[in-house]
């Protein structure tokens, strides 16, 4: 399974931080953290969370994240034809 989430966690180095307490708990969880630009209307400007693993909670994740001060949510499939 994986899940991608928009977060508004504005740097690299904090996401890093997010990245290592995540993986405390969840250690059998991949976890990354990118960012490209800075963060300045979110949701339109974000960073990005991937989490894989064989089974997790998604809403655990987000309420995590959410605990630690920065919003989080799902990345929606959109398809376009």
């Amino acid at each position: 399974m994986v899940e991608v989430f928009t977060t508004n966690i504005p740097n690299k180095t904090l996401g890093k931080q997010m990245v290592k307490s995540l993986k405390k708990s969840n250690s059998f969880l991949e976890i990354d953290f990118d960012i490209e630009k800075a963060i300045v209307n979110y949701p339109l400007s974000h960073s990005i969370l991937r989490v894989e693993g064989q089974e997790f909670d998604a809403h655990y994740i987000i309420s995590f994240v959410n605990d630690n001060g920065y919003k989080c949510h799902i990345l929606e499939d959109k398809i376009n034809y």
